[in-house]
């Protein structure tokens, strides 16, 4: 763990001219170009708002199109960033090969990517809050924490199913479907409170649930996260760096041949 935090420190100017390339390259020959990484989230919510608001209407929820931008804008950080982190080693064979090459700062570039997208996405949210007659509150302030946890964790992620994914190449496959699935299991279209007493523990088990509902805190009702929550949330995502940075370590010297 020392040493990747070593690396990544010392290649620091690399990381940012890589998240630089991605970004430039994403939208390169868009006529919009950089205004996509909000015209795409605004598009999304649109869709999910006349779908939910209008067809298959909650009636117990306040601004539910504020709801769906608070807890929709995370995820898709959350499930772009871990579905590029998941191909970044095995799509960069040319890079991998090179003997001085750092190959665990591909997943962080995937993941600083989508999270600048976030981050510029941010005060479009913000903005609507205005337009809706919702004022930022005191919980505005630990938003940098909530994403700062919910960095670690899904990094943690992504290191593992990166080099997991070098040596089986189903996993980019069957992530897939199975973030469609972990998108349904977050309160993001429906509020906590909608679900069935005998499954709330799915919720509680669920980091990304969590992380969620802290984001509602923030956005809609203004107020802190819980302690609790935000304790459970970081020590998981503590875990999950260093399970993630290990498993990452017993694959990388393979990563050569396999790629």
């Amino acid at each position: 763990m020392r040493r990747n935090i070593y690396e990544i420190w010392r290649y620091r100017a690399l990381i940012w001219a890589l998240v630089g390339r991605h970004l430039n390259a994403r939208y390169r020959g868009s006529f919009l170009g950089f205004i996509w990484s909000f015209l795409n989230p605004l598009c999304l919510i649109a869709v999910y708002s006349l779908v939910f608001q209008y067809y298959i209407r909650f009636q117990d929820v306040e601004h539910y199109t504020l709801f769906l931008f608070a807890g929709l804008l995370p995820w898709i950080w959350f499930s772009s960033g871990l579905i590029e982190a998941t191909g970044s080693i095995s799509a960069s064979g040319s890079l991998i090969t090179k003997a001085m090459f750092p190959p665990h700062i591909l997943p962080l570039v995937s993941v600083l990517t989508n999270l600048i997208n976030f981050l510029f996405a941010v005060p479009l949210l913000v903005g609507f809050m205005f337009i809706v007659g919702v004022l930022p509150g005191v919980g505005f302030f630990m938003l940098p924490v909530v994403i700062l946890i919910e960095l670690l964790f899904l990094l943690g992620l992504s290191l593992a199913l990166s080099a997991l994914n070098v040596r089986y190449r189903d996993i980019q496959h069957i992530l897939g479907n199975l973030m469609t699935l972990w998108f349904f299991l977050c309160p993001i279209i429906y509020p906590a409170g909608n679900v069935p007493e005998r499954f709330r523990l799915s919720l509680t088990l669920n980091p990304v649930a969590v992380f969620t509902q802290m984001y509602h805190n923030i956005f809609i009702e203004g107020t802190l996260p819980g302690l609790r929550p935000l304790l459970i949330t970081f020590g998981v995502s503590c875990i999950t760096l260093c399970v993630g940075n290990w498993i990452f370590n017993r694959y990388r010297e393979e990563f050569a041949e396999l790629v």
